[in-house]
Order: C-alpha cells, then structure tokens, then sequence
C-alpha cells in the first residue's frame, strides 16, 4: 500500500467495519449522496465499487505526529441508545486499526451520531 492510497484503503476498512456494529443504520450520508440522481454510474469513486464515503475521515495526526485522527459519523437505529453505540463504533475502530496498523498508533477516533432512525 502506498501512501498515497493508504488514505482511500483505510477509510473503506473502517467503513466495512462501523457498517456491523450493532445499531449503526448506515454512515451519514454526504451531500453528493443525497443529490446524485438514479443514473449516475455505480462505482465512482474508489475504484472499489463503492463511491466516496462520507461518513469517515482520516487525517493526519495533529502536528505531524506518526497516526491518524478518525472522525466517524454514523446514524443509530431508533432501538438503541445513541452512547452504546458510539462507544461500540469507536471500540471496533480502534481494535482494527490497531491490528491493520501495527506499529503505527492511532492518534484519535471521534463519532458522532447525527441522527436515528
């Protein structure tokens, strides 16, 4: 993996992995999401399959320190109360990256549940 891909492979990792948490619906959905109409091209993107994916951002670690900074927004299904499932998605992102990033520590994970449904 190079660096310059590492970004787009890890960000579809951590989607893959917040999509099973239980109680999560489905990441939020990005402005670009909610406009594209119904003929727009599957697979635009990644070049995965998957379009871009708006509900997880990687950023470099704050002051060029070795890491990733991981903001996770998803939303929760109604059933559920909204702080398990958060601390459940940051606890399943955190044990996968620090098993897919060995020797390369995660400086931060954020979720935030903007909805419920």
């Amino acid at each position: 993996m190079t660096a310059r891909t590492a970004p787009a492979a890890l960000v579809e990792d951590v989607a893959g992995v917040v999509e099973n948490v239980p109680g999560v619906a489905f990441l939020k959905p990005g402005l670009a999401d909610r406009l594209r109409s119904s003929l727009s091209r599957p697979g635009e993107g990644t070049g995965t399959g998957r379009g871009p994916i708006a509900g997880v951002r990687l950023t470099p670690g704050p002051d060029g320190a070795d890491g990733w900074h991981v903001d996770v927004q998803v939303v929760a299904l109604r059933r559920t109360r909204a702080v398990d499932v958060a601390r459940a998605v940051r606890s399943a992102v955190e044990e996968h990256l620090a098993a897919r990033l060995t020797g390369r520590p995660v400086s931060t994970v954020t979720v935030t549940v903007t909805g419920r449904v």
